[in-house]
């Protein structure tokens, strides 16, 4: 069951409502910025973690424009889904531990991100392995976003920013500093990320920026195995 958000405690880094959850999560919106330069520009035009943007890309490649992949757009879709489901069935089996909960997801998807390079090393370049891949990463941002969205940290989403945007210009002059911050630190990372994500595809190829957000993933398990098990932040 979704959770119902908390009050915030203006903490990035650490407190009681949420933890180290919110740098977490930030560095989680780079990540995507990071991936998603990969499928956009080196995988036929698919978003992996923004269904918006793919399921407007998927009407363009039903229409039949020019340079959109209906095969990739599907598989991610369908892999978005599957990893949603994924994480819905997880969120009840452990419980209000909130660590636990996010562990497991980012060590999942840290797993599929791998097996995403494996086939980009392993299978020749094509229309079916870009769809393989999509679906991959598409799987583990399902199996993401079902989890961020049961942490239930404010404005944080890894993925999406029309929301966060809107907030920024329509509550400028309402909520504190602290939200202003965070909803600006989404914008700049995922922005960062994606400008990052686009120079590595531009430069290296499509395997190092998927190595880059491995490594960060790992980073992140990293630290969520070194909080104390009893800190507040962790249950619900």
């Amino acid at each position: 069951m979704t959770g119902q958000p908390r009050p915030w405690d203006g903490s990035l880094l650490r407190g009681p409502v949420h933890g180290p959850l919110p740098i977490l999560l930030v560095a989680l919106t780079f990540t995507t910025g990071i991936v998603d330069a990969v499928s956009v520009l080196g995988l036929g035009r698919v978003f992996v973690a923004n269904m918006t943007g793919n399921v407007v890309f998927l009407g363009f490649a039903l229409a039949g424009a020019p340079g959109f992949a209906l095969l990739g757009s599907l598989a991610a879709l369908i892999g978005f889904l599957g990893g949603a489901l994924a994480g819905g069935a997880l969120i009840p089996r452990l419980g209000g531990d909130r660590r636990r909960v996010f562990l497991a997801a980012v060590t999942t998807t840290a797993a599929l991100q791998a097996a995403a390079v494996a086939v980009l090393l392993a299978v020749p370049a094509g229309p079916v392995t870009a769809a393989i891949v999509s679906a991959l990463l598409a799987v583990g941002f399902g199996l993401q976003n079902s989890v961020v969205r049961h942490l239930a940290v404010p404005d944080l989403t890894t993925t999406v920013l029309t929301m966060t945007l809107t907030g920024i210009a329509a509550d400028l002059h309402g909520p504190g500093r602290g939200t202003l911050v965070r909803r600006v630190l989404a914008v700049v990372t995922m922005l960062a990320g994606a400008l990052l994500g686009a120079l590595l595809v531009d430069g290296p190829g499509l395997i190092w920026p998927l190595v880059v957000v491995l490594a960060l993933q790992l980073g992140i398990a990293v630290v969520l195995l070194l909080q104390d098990r009893d800190a507040p932040w962790v249950s619900r």
